[in-house]
């Protein structure tokens, strides 16, 4: 599911399989919402069911509030928008998204006095999966007690278990660094906060530029933009939200004269993360990338560049076997997609023995024989191609119980490819070489 801003609407489309859907408009017709190629509506899903928030305009009254649709069929129909905010004369604006574990939203936003002084970042949760939200409790303000916190640079709200992490650009006297509030009963109170960056990079203008992160067991791992060193580039952190005591943010690649970066992701899917960013070097926008199917494990000693030119800003998502990336070229003012597949390092057939098979020769020239056992008599084959797409897919008989197939490779070029054998409610995915 991809959402995007057009104009002062908020878009929706959702891949069916082959294709996206017809793009929708979200928003009801009188309202239009906050767009902007650095900041905008946000989404998160729970199984089937989907959140989007976004923030209505004129952003500066007090009757533009902000609201969340939900979806209870992934995104097949939606209900109508619910007020998330209750906030008398004050205002607001950046509505960011999470959910818990038990699918219930958690949405954090900005807010202000009536004169847009006072920044801060406040959370409000659903206890009724988004009918409702409950009062909003203030999650900024760690850096000091006249603090305020960066007011055009949007925020992030993540979760893990009871954990919740609001990750955000401060301002103590012009102070830019970015912070993280930590809450540990699901974001209805907010009990610390540590800066991320420790650069102390001190600017009198707005940078209009916000971080990202992820929870991982007890750390938090962060990308952020900071500019205190040479130019904007995107650093890397991880914190244990135990003590809450990180250390300095390391710079993503080396720097290079002429370099600027931007606009970091993050997102993750179990000890699977993925983090992107806008890379400018000489006037070209690209889009980097890294990929780790084990973050304790670390990210690889090189990144990728997914997009070549004319990047303003992305972002990316994970599921159990795939890297899915969207960004918006500049050229062409549309919004493009990419995905991959990966391999979790952690092995499925130690998970499901009735998963465990067997392919040789591999590599191959011609034909990879497949066989395993199962307590079912069918199961389903699908080859995939190393950017994920479905190149072959039949249904397999067993003879009492044992799979033997073949599966041709004669016809493909050389290269990486994946076999996936979905057994039932199980499934196992295996890299297959074609030389």
């Amino acid at each position: 599911m991809v959402i995007w801003g057009k104009e002062s609407d908020l878009q929706f489309t959702k891949w069916n399989g082959t294709a996206f859907s017809q793009p929708v408009k979200l928003n009801p017709p009188s309202v239009t919402i906050a767009n902007a190629d650095w900041m905008g509506p946000d989404m998160a899903a729970h199984g089937d069911t989907v959140y989007i928030v976004y923030k209505q305009t004129p952003e500066n009254l007090t009757t533009s509030h902000i609201w969340c649709i939900r979806s209870l069929d992934g995104g097949v129909t939606f209900d109508q928008p619910v007020r998330v905010d209750f906030t008398g004369d004050s205002l607001t604006r950046f509505p960011t998204v999470t959910t818990d574990s038990l699918g219930n939203p958690i949405v954090a936003f900005m807010k202000f006095n009536p004169t847009f002084g006072e920044a801060r970042w406040v959370v409000t949760r659903s206890e009724d999966f988004g009918t409702t939200f409950l009062p909003d409790v203030k999650a900024s303000g760690w850096s000091g007690p006249s603090s305020a916190v960066c007011d055009c640079c949007p925020g992030t709200i993540v979760c893990e278990g009871n954990v919740v992490s609001m990750i955000y650009r401060d301002n103590n006297n012009n102070n830019r660094d970015n912070w993280a509030a930590v809450s540990r009963d699901g974001g209805r109170t907010f009990t610390g906060g540590f800066n991320i960056d420790q650069f102390d990079w001190n600017l009198q203008n707005c940078p209009a530029s916000g971080p990202d992160g992820v929870i991982v067991g007890d750390t938090l791992y962060t990308v952020s933009m900071n500019g205190a060193l040479v130019d904007e580039l995107v650093f890397y952190n991880k914190t244990s939200l135990t003590d809450m005591l990180g250390p300095e943010a390391i710079p993503v690649t080396p720097y290079l004269f002429g370099l600027i970066q931007n606009y970091p992701r993050m997102a993750n899917y179990e000890r699977a993360v993925a983090m992107a960013w806008r890379h400018s070097l000489n006037f070209n926008s690209t889009l980097g990338i890294y990929f780790t199917s084990d973050i304790t494990k670390g990210f690889p000693a090189s990144y990728d560049t997914i997009a070549f030119n004319n990047v303003i800003n992305m972002d990316v998502a994970l599921s159990k076997e795939r890297v899915f990336v969207v960004w918006q070229n500049n050229s062409t003012n549309t919004v493009k997609f990419k995905t991959g597949m990966y391999e979790m390092r952690t092995g499925v057939e130690e998970k499901n023995p009735s998963l465990q098979f067997n392919v040789f020769p591999n590599p191959s020239g011609d034909v990879w024989n497949v066989s395993f056992f199962s307590v079912n008599t069918t199961a389903r084959m699908q080859l995939l191609d190393i950017q994920g797409h479905l190149l072959l897919e039949q249904m397999v008989n067993s003879t009492g119980h044992e799979f033997e197939f073949d599966v041709p490779a004669h016809d493909l070029v050389p290269g990486t490819y994946f076999l996936k054998v979905l057994d039932g409610k199980l499934e196992n995915v295996i890299k297959v070489v074609k030389d």
